[in-house]
């Protein structure tokens, strides 16, 4: 009862549900897009490998989270949102006259810039989440967008897949636009009580480092985010292994899907009950649980059993948001409202950009070693991360405190 009522009570918190539904909308366009960007230049090209690209250049900007978080910070942010909302729409119109390989790169373009407006648009919406949502029910709305994403990531593809057999490229743009027009409207109704940002006392390079340095020298969030970052690092090597698994098991490629499928329903269950687990366990050791519970199904795949690789992705998808929702909630609550953005944007660059170095390895790696012991050395060794964890946070340091000092005069 007590679980549901938190969800509950998020849900009728008029902002906060204009949030969540926003979060769906956008999360169902952008998921629908991902996929057939992918298949749009597949079939303009024949290449695996600028299909590919197509996902590098989603991903790219997450890089310079820390540079593109300061906006988020020195801009009214629910001014902003509905801007990067409506910007990625128009951008996306632009694409629908690539029909040839030679137009391609415009369509690469937009993938970049679409990056961009996403890390800005998280940075500045965890910031107006923080304010808008009480501190205790910050774990279940942080769950409840978690279900809402990874619920959109089952239903977007195959939606984008169809959508994009049937009329093309340009359709699923089209798709994806209206779904940012939807979004923009949502936040353009959400009431916001926040001041209006402070103006500029110090450069551009200073007042990134600010969020960098507020994160690293706060020894509550340090731990956090560091078992987040190495969580996605073995995910995408863990990613990267997926087709030697459904090998394996001597199941077609096509098997990944529902492989697929099941760790995303076991995302969607974690997300509904993080709230209440985050209140029991606290950040620590909810994320601790989340990556102990990834490690051991990692390890316990490499049985070639269909049954056992079923139950495993479902413990795999439900063991790997517990990082990350425990790592964003504590920089929602522990970092003050004229960095946020800052810090949830170097927050969101420390934990998702090692993703893709992960599954750079992890193609590597696959190639020489056979997936049954590389599984089972992946999971030994995530373990190893959950250690920091347990341990007793210190106070802020000197570092911290000067920042949270100078970002907040008063």
């Amino acid at each position: 009862m007590t679980k549901n009522w938190s969800v509950v009570r998020v849900l009728r918190d008029r902002d906060a549900a204009l949030y969540l539904a926003a979060s769906v909308v956008s999360g169902f366009g952008t998921s629908a897009l991902w996929l057939a960007s992918g298949v749009w230049v597949k079939d303009l090209t024949g290449s695996n490998g600028l299909a590919a690209l197509c996902v590098l250049a989603l991903w790219l900007p997450t890089l310079f989270g820390p540079l593109l978080g300061a906006l988020a910070d020195r801009t009214s942010r629910k001014p902003l949102l509905v801007a990067l909302n409506l910007g990625p729409a128009a951008l996306l119109l632009t694409v629908l006259g690539v029909d040839s390989p030679g137009r391609l790169w415009l369509l690469f373009a937009v993938l970049v810039l679409y990056g961009a407006a996403s890390v800005v648009a998280d940075a500045a919406e965890s910031a107006l989440v923080a304010g808008a949502v009480a501190p205790e029910l910050l774990g279940d709305f942080n769950g409840l967008r978690t279900t809402a994403v990874e619920g959109m990531k089952l239903v977007a593809p195959l939606a984008g897949a169809g959508v994009y057999a049937a009329y093309g490229g340009p359709s699923v743009a089209l798709l994806d636009a209206a779904s940012f027009v939807c979004a923009a409207g949502l936040y353009a109704c959400v009431r916001v009580r926040a001041a209006r940002p402070e103006p500029a006392t110090s450069g551009w390079r200073a007042r990134t480092a600010e969020g960098s340095r507020f994160l690293w020298g706060h020894p509550a969030l340090r731990p956090l985010v560091v078992a987040g970052g190495t969580t996605m690092l073995f995910a995408g090597v863990n990613g990267a292994l997926i087709y030697a698994v459904v090998e394996g098991l001597g199941r077609s490629p096509a098997f990944t899907g529902v492989l697929y499928a099941v760790q995303g329903a076991g995302s969607v269950v974690v997300g509904l009950l993080s709230g209440p687990a985050l209140r029991r366990l606290g950040e620590r050791r909810f994320a601790a649980c989340g990556i102990a519970l990834t490690a051991v199904a990692v390890v316990v795949r490499a049985v070639p059993s269909e049954p056992v690789a079923l139950v495993c992705a479902a413990a795999i998808g439900a063991g790997l948001p517990c990082a990350l929702i425990a790592a964003l909630t504590a920089v929602q609550r522990e970092t003050p409202d004229a960095l946020l953005g800052r810090v949830a944007a170097t927050a969101g660059t420390l934990l998702y950009a090692p993703n893709v170095f992960g599954l750079a390895a992890g193609a590597g790696l696959v190639e020489l070693v056979p997936y049954q012991p590389l599984s089972a050395l992946l999971g030994a060794t995530r373990l190893l991360t959950v250690l920091p964890l347990f341990q007793r946070p210190a106070r802020p340091s000197r570092t911290a405190a000067r920042s949270v000092s100078d970002a907040d005069p008063t």
